[in-house]
């Protein structure tokens, strides 16, 4: 579903991905776990156009994929950004709305939004509810359900669990693997890597803007390396 091929970023003198290069099979979690400042979420702000790549290819289906952001949208790709960005001045469903925002088909939005109240029944409890209001973990649910909302292939995931309260982070990867059970493709970006692997088909390890490993993610759990630097485990 997406290839992306030898991506360099800069940001000024700063070369931020080193000849990045990763494949997302179609039906696939795939998780890309790193440290802070090793260019996860520069690889998904450059798929999803916010950010430019000085080199390299971004292929979606096959094509080259579109550059403008709303063109991006459109194709069937939608990112949910790190920090939970909503629309804290609006309810819980104008939120919802605001990701069918370039959707026509408005029966099957309001089918879709039914559909995301059974993911999330505690949004479907605060629908009139302004979203600023909201705690952590509803503000994630939220995001992740705009997201959803304009009916995308692959969901981009930025740090879902960032923040949130331990049984919230349980709830949000429960909720990961009900949205790849929706047919839906996920390129998941998470510092925590147990929750990250353990839900992957594949992962790729960032450090420093390069891969610096890549394979089967339940492999990975396993590997000493791995359990050193991001499990907290020592040999």
């Amino acid at each position: 579903m997406l290839q992306i091929k030898n991506l360099n970023v800069y940001y000024g003198g700063i070369h931020a991905l080193r000849g990045v290069s990763i494949d997302v099979k179609e039906g696939d979690v795939v998780s890309i776990i790193g440290s802070n400042g090793a260019g996860k979420s520069t690889l998904l702000n450059c798929i999803s156009g916010i950010v430019k790549p000085k080199e390299g290819e971004i292929l979606y289906k096959g094509q080259p994929l579109a550059k403008a952001p709303h063109k991006i949208v459109e194709s069937g790709i939608c990112q949910v950004p790190e920090g939970r960005i909503i629309f804290a001045n609006l309810t819980v469903k104008e939120n919802l709305y605001m990701g069918a925002f370039l959707r026509k088909d408005k029966d099957k939005i309001e089918e879709d939004l039914k559909g995301i109240f059974k993911l999330f029944p505690r949004l479907d409890e605060r629908i009139n509810q302004v979203a600023g209001t909201l705690s952590g973990g509803e503000q994630q649910m939220l995001a992740m359900g705009r997201g959803i909302m304009s009916n995308p292939n692959l969901v981009l995931l930025d740090e879902p669990s960032l923040g949130l309260a331990p049984l919230f982070i349980k709830t949000i990867f429960e909720i990961v693997e009900e949205i790849q059970n929706m047919g839906k493709t996920i390129l998941l970006v998470e510092q925590n890597a147990y929750k990250a692997l353990s839900v992957a088909n594949k992962a790729y390890i960032l450090e420093q803007g390069v891969v610096t490993l890549e394979g089967n993610a339940k492999d990975l759990l396993k590997d000493e390396r791995i359990q050193e630097a991001y499990l907290g485990k020592k040999h």
